[in-house]
C-alpha cells in the first residue's frame, strides 16, 4: 500500500521544481553572516575580524550563487554592503534615542527583536530590487519566525526606521516608510482587501507613512491610497483606512469602564478622562 501512495503522488511530481528550490539552511546561513559583516565591531572576534570579513564576504558571494543567484547579481549584492551598513546604523540610532529602556547600542543589536527583522528585511529588499526569486521572501519568513515581525521584502523603508517591543507587526509588499517612522508591537500596515487575488500583484494595496510618523501599539492602517503626513501620531487599537494630514493626532474615543463590588450588585460606570492625546512608552 505504501509503495502504491507513493507511486500516486510521484505521478505529478516535477523534478524541475524541486532541482530550483533554495535551501533553508542555506539561506539562514547566509543571514548570520551578513549579521557579522554588518555589524563586525559587535559580533567580531577581536584582532581577527578583517580576515574573518573577508572570509565571510566570500562565503555570502559563493553561498548565493549556489542558491540560483547570478555571478553579476551576487556581485552587486556585494557592492551595495557599504551603504546597507549605513542605513542600518540609522536604525540602531533610533532604537537608542527612542527607547529609555536601552543601555547601550550592543544590546540594540546584539538582542533587540525589531532590529534583527528590519535588518534581514534590508538584505531581503536590496536582493528583491535585483530580482532575486523566493529567497528574499524566505529571508522576511525566517525573521518573522523568529521575531514574530513580518515585514515583506518588497516594502520600502526609510532611515531611522525603529519597531519597538515588535511582537505582532505585519508590514505589506506595497508599503512605503519614510524616514524617522517609529511603530511599536501589533501594528499593521496591511491591504484593504485581497479578493482581487493576483489580479493586485502590481497594484498598491498597502499604505504610506511619511516622515516622523508614530504608531502606537495595536493600530491597523490599511489600504494603498491612505497616506499618514508627515509627524501625525496614530493612537493605539486605532483602525485608519483614509488619509491623514500632517501633525495630525488620531486616538480611539475613550472606553467607558464599570467596577462592580463583590458586596453590591450595583455598576458604577467611569468614563476616562482625557483631555489630551497620550504619547506613552512602555
Amino acid at each position: 500500500m505504501i509503495r502504491s501512495v507513493a507511486e500516486q503522488i510521484l505521478k505529478n511530481f516535477d523534478k524541475t521544481v524541486t532541482e530550483k528550490q533554495p535551501e533553508k539552511d542555506v539561506i539562514s546561513d547566509i543571514i548570520e553572516k551578513m549579521r557579522f559583516i554588518l555589524f563586525p565591531e559587535y559580533f567580531g572576534k577581536g584582532k581577527s575580524v578583517e580576515n574573518e570579513l573577508v572570509k565571510s564576504l566570500e562565503y555570502v558571494y559563493a553561498d548565493l550563487k549556489s542558491q540560483g543567484v547570478s555571478e553579476e547579481t551576487a556581485g552587486s549584492f556585494i557592492a551595495k554592503i557599504p551603504s546597507l551598513r549605513e542605513t542600518l546604523k540609522t536604525d540602531v540610532e533610533a532604537a537608542y534615542e527612542g527607547d529609555p529602556a536601552a543601555y547601550s547600542r550592543a544590546e540594540i543589536v546584539i538582542s533587540y527583536p525589531g532590529v534583527f527583522a528590519v535588518m534581514v528585511q534590508r538584505i531581503a529588499h536590496v536582493l528583491y530590487d535585483l530580482n532575486v526569486p523566493l529567497i528574499p521572501r524566505m529571508m522576511t519568513e525566517h525573521a518573522h519566525s523568529i521575531t514574530g515581525i513580518d515585514i515583506h521584502p518588497g516594502a520600502k523603508i526609510g532611515a531611522y526606521f525603529f519597531i519597538d517591543h515588535g511582537t505582532g507587526v505585519v508590514i505589506g509588499e506595497t508599503a512605503i516608510i519614510g524616514n524617522y517612522v517609529k511603530i511599536y508591537q501589533g501594528v499593521t500596515l496591511g491591504a484593504l482587501s485581497t479578493r482581487g487575488g493576483q489580479k493586485l500583484k502590481s497594484v498598491k494595496r498597502h499604505p504610506t507613512l511619511e516622515d516622523y510618523v508614530t504608531v502606537y501599539s495595536g493600530a491597523s492602517i490599511l489600504g494603498g491610497e491612505t497616506v499618514i503626513g508627515e509627524g501625525a501620531t496614530i493612537g493605539g487599537n486605532a483602525f485608519v483606512t483614509k488619509s491623514v494630514p500632517d501633525k495630525t493626532r488620531v486616538s480611539v474615543k475613550n472606553p467607558e469602564l464599570q467596577f462592580k463590588s463583590g458586596k453590591s450588585s450595583n455598576l458604577e460606570k467611569v468614563e476616562l478622562e482625557q483631555n489630551e492625546f497620550w504619547d506613552y512608552v512602555i
